[in-house]
C-alpha cells in the first residue's frame, strides 16, 4: 500500500444472502485524515467497517489494512475501533476496564490521562454496570484509543449523549487527530460530520454516492436556501423550481432551489410581499437528503 493509504477496499462487495449490503465499493483512507462516513440505515455503513476491521469477508474484492490482510493480528494491532453496540462487563470498574484493554498493547495511554481526555476522570473506580448509558459509551469511545492506534474506527460514537457529552467527545477526538492519527467515524448526527470531518464519504444503497470535502457534497447537490418573511405569514405563489418548502416558528419561510437568482426574479415577477430576503448554501444535511433521495427508493434501486 502506497501514498500513505492506511485502509481501503478494491471493488467490494459484500453479500446477506439475496441482499447486496455493498456493491463494488472502492475507497481509501490515508494518513491524518478524519473521514466522515454518511448514510441513511441500510446504506452499509457498518458492514464497509467490519470489512476494513476484519470481522468480515468480502464477497468479492479485496480489502487492505496498513497493506495487509485486515484479519490478521499484527495489522489490526495498529487500530482502534468502538461498534455501534458493546458489552462491557457489569462488574469491573471503569479503571480496570482501561487496564484490561491497555495491557494488550506495549505502550498503553496512562488510564488517568486517557479517561480525563474523554471526561471520565472522576468515574475511575465506578463499576461499569453502574454508569448511565452514555457514559458508557464514553467509555467504550475511549477504550478505542488506549493503545495508541495510529487509525480509529468509530461506528457512530456519540449515539446516546447529551450535547456536552458529546462535545466533550469530539475534542477527544480532535485532540487524537491533531496529532496525527487517523479517523473514519460514521454518524447520524449530521452536524458532527459537519463539525469535525474534512472528507465526507456518502453511501447509499451500498454504493458510494460520493466522496469529498463538506463544501464539495454541498456543491455537488447545487442546492440552495432562500430565505425571506412575509407579513402575518401570508402564502407564497406556487413557483417552479422550488425543491422543498418550510416554515420555521419564527415567520421566516426557506425555500430550496437549484437556481436561487431565478427563484428571487419569479418571486418579484410575482408580485410577492415579502421582506429580510436572504441566499445561503445548503447545509450538510440538505445535501445528504438530496444525494440519497434516489438511492433509497425501492424504484430506483431496482432499476439500478
Amino acid at each position: 500500500m502506497t501514498d500513505g493509504i492506511l485502509a481501503a477496499t478494491f471493488a467490494v462487495s459484500r453479500r446477506y444472502g439475496a441482499v447486496c449490503a455493498l456493491d463494488a465499493v472502492s475507497i481509501d483512507v490515508r494518513a491524518g485524515e478524519l473521514v466522515g462516513l454518511l448514510g441513511p440505515n441500510g446504506a452499509g455503513k457498518t458492514t464497509l467497517l467490519n470489512l476494513l476491521v476484519g470481522l468480515r469477508r468480502p464477497t468479492s474484492g479485496r480489502v487492505e489494512l496498513f497493506g495487509g490482510d485486515p484479519r490478521l493480528a499484527p495489522y489490526r494491532r495498529q487500530i482502534g475501533v468502538t461498534p455501534q453496540e458493546t458489552g462491557l462487563p457489569a462488574t469491573l470498574r471503569v479503571g480496570e476496564c482501561v487496564d484490561y484493554v491497555g495491557a494488550h498493547f506495549p505502550d498503553p495511554v496512562p488510564r488517568g490521562e486517557l479517561l480525563e481526555r474523554f471526561g471520565l476522570g472522576d468515574l475511575a473506580k465506578r463499576q461499569t454496570g453502574g454508569l448511565s448509558g452514555g457514559q458508557r459509551r464514553r467509555l467504550a469511545v475511549a477504550l478505542a484509543f488506549v493503545g495508541r492506534p495510529r487509525l480509529v474506527f468509530l461506528d457512530e460514537p456519540t449515539t446516546g449523549l447529551d450535547v456536552s457529552a458529546r462535545h466533550t467527545l469530539w475534542e477527544g477526538i480532535r485532540a487524537f487527530h491533531a496529532g496525527g492519527g487517523t479517523v473514519l467515524l460514521t454518524s447520524h448526527y449530521l452536524e458532527e460530520i459537519q463539525a469535525l470531518a474534512e472528507r465526507v464519504l456518502v453511501l447509499g444503497a451500498g454504493r458510494v454516492l460520493t466522496d469529498g470535502t463538506v463544501a464539495a457534497v454541498r456543491a455537488m447537490v447545487g442546492v440552495r436556501r432562500v430565505s425571506l418573511l412575509t407579513p402575518a405569514r401570508a402564502p407564497l405563489p406556487v413557483l417552479p423550481g422550488v425543491v422543498r418548502s418550510e416554515q420555521t416558528e419564527d415567520g421566516r419561510t426557506h425555500l430550496l432551489t437549484t437556481d436561487a437568482d431565478q427563484l428571487v426574479r419569479d418571486l418579484v415577477h410575482a408580485g410577492a410581499d415579502f421582506r429580510d430576503l436572504e441566499v445561503q448554501p445548503t447545509s450538510l444535511e440538505e445535501a445528504f437528503l438530496s444525494l440519497t433521495r434516489d438511492a433509497t427508493d425501492p424504484a430506483v434501486a431496482l432499476a439500478a
